[in-house]
């Protein structure tokens, strides 16, 4: 039976594909694979799954995002004209403010 080896090299990491290992069992295939596989590399842990067991859904099979409109989260819609009226007052106190500090 064939066994799917994925190593993870550090905790937090990813367990990524590392190769296969060909063994009768479960215990055999952990065995096999710490032999293989973790050895010389350094290791935080090892997963064996039966190959038969392991599925692939491709971009043809399903749609993996970026197809939603996510425009709702661009501020494009918002109608920013009229100013509010106390943003307007502000803006004009501001401005008075500095012209009347560099008269002094």
């Amino acid at each position: 039976m064939i066994w799917e080896v994925f190593r993870q090299e550090k905790q937090g990491e990813y367990h990524t594909h590392c190769g296969n290992v060909h063994a009768p069992d479960r215990d055999m295939a952990l065995m096999f694979a710490q032999i293989q596989h973790a050895r010389r590399k350094p290791t935080h842990s090892l997963w064996v799954a039966p190959s038969d067991e392991i599925s692939e859904v491709d971009e043809s099979e399903a749609a993996f995002g970026g197809a939603t409109n996510k425009a709702y989260r661009w501020a494009t819609s918002y109608n920013i004209e009229p100013v509010a009226e106390e943003v307007a007052d502000s803006e004009s106190e501001q401005a008075e403010a500095e012209r009347v500090r560099g008269e002094n």
